[in-house]
C-alpha cells in the first residue's frame, strides 16, 4: 500500500506541526491535504480507496474539525449511500468520470433536493427546494457525492452595508482556519474554509463580486470565477443575473478544472449558457499545458502602495513568472472610479429584480424584498450583528427600465470590458495578474468588514473569468496571486494559473491558530 501511494506522488502520513490538525489519515494511508482527484480516482481504480472510506473519513473531518471553523451548515444524511453507489459503479465498470466518487460541499444558495437551502436566512429555513439547481444536478450525473451545505455570508453579503463575511442567521460565524479570530472573506466563506481545513475535496461557491475569489485567497486555497454564462445559475439564489456565476473551489488548480468541466454546461433556463461559443473545452484539465508561462506575456495590476507585505509578495511573484520564461509588463487597469460610482446602485435594483423571481419556487418564504425586511425585523437573530441597510434599499428601488438603471448598468459592463480588453490590446497580453486580497482582518461586529485591498471588479462587472492562487503569506495569513483574462479565456487562466501553482508550491494546511 505505501509503495502503491509512493507511486501515486501522495504524501504519506507526517509529522504534525504545533497547532495543526492532522489531515494525514491513518484509514486512508495518505495526507487529504495533498491529494488531488486523479490520484483519489487511481487509487479507487486500483481497489486501494473506496468512495466509502473517502467520505467517512471527510464526514469524521467535520465532526471533529469543524467545531473550530464551523463552515459545514448541514450534512447530508444520504452521503454514504452516494458513495456505495459510486463504489458498485466502479466494481462494474461504469464509473462516470473523474468525480465519481469525490464528496463536494455545496454553498448554501444552491437549491438542492432533499437539503434546506436557506441564503443564510432563517426566512427560508422551511421545506427544502424541490429539485435541485442545474449544477447540482450536473454534479449528481457525474457521481460527485453530495457532502452536504457550507455556510455563508447572508444573502451573498447584500443586506448590509455593515455586514461581517461569514456570519449568517442560520449558521453563525465561519471562521478563517489559519487564524481563527481572524475573517474568512466574501460571501462563498464557507466553502473557502472548509476546502481550507479539508472539509471536503470540493466545494461550489457563488460571486457577484468577489465571493469566490476572495474568500479562496484569505483561506489559501485555488478559486476559479468563470466567465458568465458558462455555469448555469438556475435555481441558485440570485444577486443579479448580470454578474451572478456559480465556481469551483479547492487546495489545487487540477480539482477546479476537473470540477469546472462537470459544471460547464447549457441550460434553456439560463439565457447566458446560450452564449458561450462551441469551441470551449470540454476538459479543462486536459486542456492545462504545464509550461504554459513560458513565451506568456503577463501585465502585472500591482494596486502598490496599499499593503507592504503584499507589495513584496507581488514582487516575488512578477519574479518567479519571468524565471519561468514569462515576459511581465507593469499595467493600471483604467476606469475604476468611474465603474465603482455605478456598479453598486445598479446592483441594488438587480436584486429587487432578480430575488423575487427566484422566491417564487420557494412559496412558504417571504416573496418580496419588502417581505424579508419585515421578517428580519420580527426575528429574533436576525438583526443581532448588524442591520438591513441595502434590503431597505432594494424595497424602493427604481425598476429595470428605469433610465437611470439602464445607464448604471451599461456603464458598469461597458467599462469593466474596456478595462480588461484594451489593457491586453495595448500591451499584447495573454492575461493581467493582480493580488487578490489583503491578510485577513479579525471579525468584528462592530466595525464590519475590513477591506483593504481587493481586485475582483474588473473579472466580476465584466463576466470574465478570474482564478486566484495560494502566492505567500503574511505571518499566518494567506494571499493570493489573481490570473484574469478575456471572456470565454477559462482554459488559458487556469492553464497559466497551474504552471505557477507547480512553479511556487507554496501552500500549506492551516494550523488553527486562536490569534495572530
Amino acid at each position: 500500500m505505501q509503495r502503491l501511494i509512493a507511486i501515486l506522488g501522495l504524501t504519506l502520513l507526517s509529522t504534525v506541526l504545533p497547532g495543526e490538525v492532522a489531515t494525514a489519515s491513518p484509514a486512508l494511508g495518505f495526507d487529504l491535504d495533498r491529494a488531488t482527484i486523479p490520484q483519489l480516482q487511481r487509487l479507487m481504480d486500483r481497489g486501494s480507496l473506496s468512495s466509502v472510506r473517502l467520505t467517512q473519513t471527510y464526514l469524521d473531518r467535520i465532526k471533529t474539525v469543524d467545531v473550530k471553523v464551523n463552515a459545514v451548515l448541514k450534512v447530508d444524511d444520504t452521503a454514504l449511500a452516494q458513495a456505495k453507489a459510486s463504489d458498485q459503479r466502479r466494481r462494474s465498470g461504469h464509473s462516470r468520470g473523474p468525480l465519481d466518487g469525490i464528496p463536494v460541499l455545496l454553498k448554501d444558495n444552491i437549491d438542492t433536493r432533499g437539503l434546506t437551502t436557506t441564503a443564510g436566512s432563517r426566512a427560508l429555513l422551511g421545506s427544502p427546494p424541490s429539485a435541485d439547481a442545474t449544477l447540482v444536478a450536473r454534479l449528481r450525473q457525474a457521481g460527485a457525492v453530495v457532502l452536504g451545505k457550507a455556510n455563508l455570508s447572508e444573502w451573498a453579503n447584500f443586506r448590509s452595508t455593515h455586514s461581517t463575511s461569514g456570519w449568517s442567521g442560520v449558521g453563525g460565524q465561519t471562521n478563517n482556519p489559519y487564524v481563527l479570530d481572524r475573517n474568512p472573506c466574501g460571501s462563498s466563506s464557507g466553502s473557502g474554509a472548509a476546502v481550507a481545513a479539508s472539509l471536503a475535496q470540493v466545494a461550489i461557491g457563488t460571486e457577484t463580486d468577489g465571493s469566490i475569489v476572495c474568500p479562496s485567497a484569505a483561506n489559501g486555497i485555488v478559486g476559479h470565477k468563470p466567465s458568465l454564462g458558462l455555469v448555469s445559475r438556475t435555481g441558485v439564489v440570485p444577486i443579479s443575473l448580470e454578474q451572478d456565476t456559480a465556481g469551483p473551489m479547492a487546495r489545487n488548480v487540477e480539482d477546479v478544472a476537473i470540477t469546472l468541466s462537470v459544471l460547464q454546461g447549457r441550460d434553456r433556463s439560463d439565457k447566458a449558457t446560450l452564449a458561450y461559443p462551441s469551441t470551449q473545452p470540454t476538459d479543462y484539465a486536459s486542456a492545462i499545458r504545464p509550461r504554459a508561462l513560458r513565451g506568456a506575456r503577463i501585465g502585472v495590476w500591482r494596486n502598490a502602495g496599499v499593503d507592504k507585505d503584499v507589495d513584496r509578495i507581488v514582487e516575488r511573484n512578477v519574479s518567479l513568472l519571468r524565471a519561468q520564461g514569462a515576459t511581465v509588463v507593469d499595467v493600471d487597469l483604467p476606469y475604476q472610479a468611474e465603474i465603482a460610482e455605478v456598479e453598486f446602485p445598479a446592483l441594488i435594483t438587480e436584486i429587487a429584480r432578480d430575488l423575487p423571481i427566484y422566491l417564487q419556487h420557494r412559496p412558504r418564504a417571504p416573496q418580496t424584498i419588502q417581505a424579508l425586511v419585515d421578517f428580519n425585523r420580527r426575528d429574533p437573530v436576525e438583526l443581532s450583528k448588524f442591520g438591513q441597510e441595502l434590503f431597505e434599499q432594494a424595497a424602493t428601488a427604481p425598476g429595470p427600465d428605469d433610465p437611470t438603471y439602464r445607464r448604471q448598468r451599461q456603464t458598469t459592463t461597458t467599462l469593466a470590458r474596456r478595462s480588461i480588453d484594451e489593457t491586453l490590446a495595448a500591451h499584447h497580453l495573454d492575461a493581467i495578474i493582480a493580488p487578490t486580497n489583503s491578510p485577513a482582518w479579525p471579525t468584528d461586529y462592530t466595525a464590519g468588514d475590513a477591506y483593504i485591498l481587493g481586485t475582483s471588479t474588473p473579472a466580476a462587472a465584466s463576466g470574465y473569468p478570474s482564478t486566484t492562487v495560494p502566492a505567500g503569506y503574511v505571518g499566518h495569513l494567506p494571499i493570493g496571486l489573481s490570473f484574469i483574462g478575456p471572456q470565454w479565456s477559462d482554459a488559458k487562466i487556469l492553464s497559466l494559473a497551474a504552471a505557477f501553482e507547480k512553479a511556487y508550491p507554496i501552500r500549506h494546511a492551516p494550523r488553527y491558530l486562536p490569534t495572530t
